[in-house]
């Protein structure tokens, strides 16, 4: 009855969820240029190293799996980092406090089992 185009399918939950997530990267972006030491240390490793880390996570790996390059690698970052933000920053928080963090992790983990389908880079 219907034609299901799964392709089309990852290629608007990779873009999508990746284009919001950029819009949660650009501050920390900025933050990482005039005030690095201002962030949270939810992990332990130093404030500015886990906003380096969540720079990663929230900007630059998103960029990667919107154009679908290295998606599979790229969707483990922005994973890790919404895992922590769920259930390590926002731990004593109540659900509707995780919920974002999750759905995002969700997201992220759908992608990097699925890879992002033949609208990429990497199936060129």
């Amino acid at each position: 009855m219907f034609k299901t185009n799964k392709d089309l399918g990852l290629l608007i939950l990779r873009v999508g969820a990746s284009l919001m997530m950029l819009t949660h990267g650009i501050g920390k972006v900025q933050d990482l240029f005039t005030n690095p030491t201002d962030f949270a240390d939810p992990i332990g490793l130093g404030a500015t190293i886990s906003l380096v880390l969540t720079v990663i996570g929230e900007f630059v790996a998103p960029i990667f799996i919107i154009i679908g390059y290295k998606t599979k690698i790229a969707a483990i970052p922005t994973l890790i980092t919404m895992l922590v933000a769920a259930f390590v920053y926002h731990y004593n928080d109540p659900f509707d406090s995780k919920e974002k963090a999750m759905l995002y992790a969700l997201c992220f983990l759908v992608i990097a089992i699925t890879g992002p389908g033949k609208y990429a880079i990497d199936k060129k």
